[in-house]
Order: structure tokens, then sequence, then C-alpha cells
């Protein structure tokens, strides 16, 4: 089980810093920097909009690289299954 810590609270914050997303989207910052700060292999989501998303991914990488993290791998639950 992993936990909203404070070193992912922060990380969250800098990416509405960079305004990756809007303020309504901190649930979606949260989830990718709890994973970030937890170093899970892969995070999967449904969410496009906010999280699955190309150019989104690119900003959240840079954003941890800078910030000392490693690039989280995003893929949707498809990417992971032989199903396409």
């Amino acid at each position: 089980m992993v936990k909203l810590t404070a070193a992912a609270k922060k990380l969250s914050r800098l990416y509405l810093k960079e305004k990756i997303v809007g303020p309504k989207s901190l649930a979606d910052t949260e989830h990718i920097a709890i994973a970030t700060v937890e170093k899970v292999d892969v995070l999967v989501s449904w969410n496009f909009k906010h999280i699955v998303n190309y150019d989104k991914i690119r900003l959240y990488s840079a954003v941890n690289l800078k910030n000392g993290h490693k690039m989280l791998e995003i893929r949707n639950p498809r990417d992971l299954t032989h199903e396409h």
C-alpha cells in the first residue's frame, strides 16, 4: 500500500506549478507523484486526458528528471494485454 507522503505532495504541487494540468486535476497529479516517489515500474490508467497522454507524459517526465526522480512509465491497460 502506498500513501500520499510529503515528498509526493511536493512533487504534485510542482506538476501544478508547471501547469501540466489545472488545479481541478489535483488527484491526478497526486496519483502520478505517488507512483513516481514509490518508484513503481508502470502506472496503468484509463485517464487519457490527464495521465495517459503523450504530451503530458513528457511534461511529467521533465519535472521528474529536473527534481531528481526517474521517469515514470505510464500506459493504458490495453498496452499490457495481448488483446489489442
